[in-house]
């Protein structure tokens, strides 16, 4: 395992980070989550990013039980706010009540004192944003969480973000966006923004919902058991993706794979971790070989030629407009 800087803070990062969204408490049974976070850990890897809505707060409960008996200090404990957690209006969104209320809930699931990087999982666009980042400033302050970041915020609203926290003198430290070489909407505004201001990207997503793996083929029925058959939401973030135009490209990315001594997997984690922006891409795993095979992507410098043929293959089909950021950007409110 390779390590980063987050942004420009002092908090290093495991450059591959585990995440449990749409699996721990929901896809999985606990002992294989378990497994899987023991392997995380077996191969080197420090950070773990979770959520309050993950699995209705389930995610958050078996992370805990997982990491337990750990070291406290040599893990990165990652998680979010702001999707509904409960049946009442004031149980979502940024509010300065929901965020005081969420960070003590998550870290009762966790069994920790603090988490190292609490984030909001989106903007919120019914909350001030000076009520929103004061109440961060408190949970830092409180110590409940080292430091701060955001999740699908635009360009402009991180540099509203930024001046706030500046202000505050609170560590607004990294964004975690979708990102892989399908979902490039990024890198026109949210990326340049974040070098400006000493943001690390924490991705997501980097082999675009395992449509980068190669096991989705073009006219033929989706693997039984993948995403793409999975009713409890994974499905809806993998459609965009199967296209025939799409998955025909992504199989023209096999000699490149194999030429680099790479799985598909592999080449698509390391494709998003040789942007200089990203502080670590987050993977998730249903089975503790996953784990074990995309974490071979720390540490793999890609040449410049092996780039360029890549962008030339996946470019026509991806997606880089910005606005794409902006429409994940919904109200938290009914």
């Amino acid at each position: 395992m390779e390590f980063r800087h987050l942004g420009r803070s002092g908090l290093i990062i495991s450059e591959i980070a585990y995440g449990n969204w749409l699996t721990h408490g929901s896809q999985v049974e606990e002992d294989a989550a378990t497994a899987c976070v023991r392997a995380a850990l077996d191969a080197g890897i420090t950070t773990f990013d979770t959520a309050d809505v993950y699995a209705e707060t389930r995610a958050e409960a078996v992370l805990g039980r997982a990491l337990k008996g750990e070291r406290r200090e040599g893990l990165e404990i990652f998680t979010k706010v702001y999707w509904p957690t409960g049946p009442g209006r004031n149980d979502r969104g940024l509010s300065r009540k929901h965020i005081m209320e969420s960070i003590d809930n998550s870290l009762r699931r966790l069994q920790t004192d603090y988490v190292d990087l609490y984030q909001a999982h989106r903007y919120d666009v019914s909350t001030p944003l000076e009520e929103t980042m004061t109440a961060f400033a408190d949970v830092v302050r409180s110590g409940k969480a080292h430091y701060i970041g955001v999740s699908e915020w635009t360009a402009e609203q991180i540099r509203n973000a930024h001046a706030l926290a500046h202000e505050l003198k609170v560590p607004l430290v990294s964004s975690q966006p979708q990102y892989s070489a399908l979902w490039r909407v990024i890198e026109a505004e949210v990326i340049p923004a974040c070098e400006e201001l000493g943001l690390g990207q924490i991705v997501w997503s980097p082999i675009a919902q395992g449509v980068l793996t190669g096991k989705y083929l073009p006219g033929a029925p989706a693997p039984v058991g993948s995403r793409a058959t999975d009713e409890k939401g994974g499905a809806n973030f993998v459609t965009r993706f199967l296209r025939d135009d799409v998955l025909e490209r992504v199989q023209q990315l096999r000699p490149l794979a194999d030429a680099a001594g790479l799985t598909l997997a592999q080449l698509a984690v390391a494709w998003v971790l040789q942007n200089g922006n990203v502080s670590a891409a987050i993977i998730g795993a249903s089975r503790p070989e996953q784990v074990t095979e995309n974490v071979k992507a720390a540490g793999v410098r890609l040449d410049a030629e092996l780039l360029k043929q890549m962008d030339a293959i996946l470019a026509p089909v991806a997606e880089f407009d910005p606005e794409r950021t902006a429409q994940n950007s919904p109200k938290a409110r009914p």
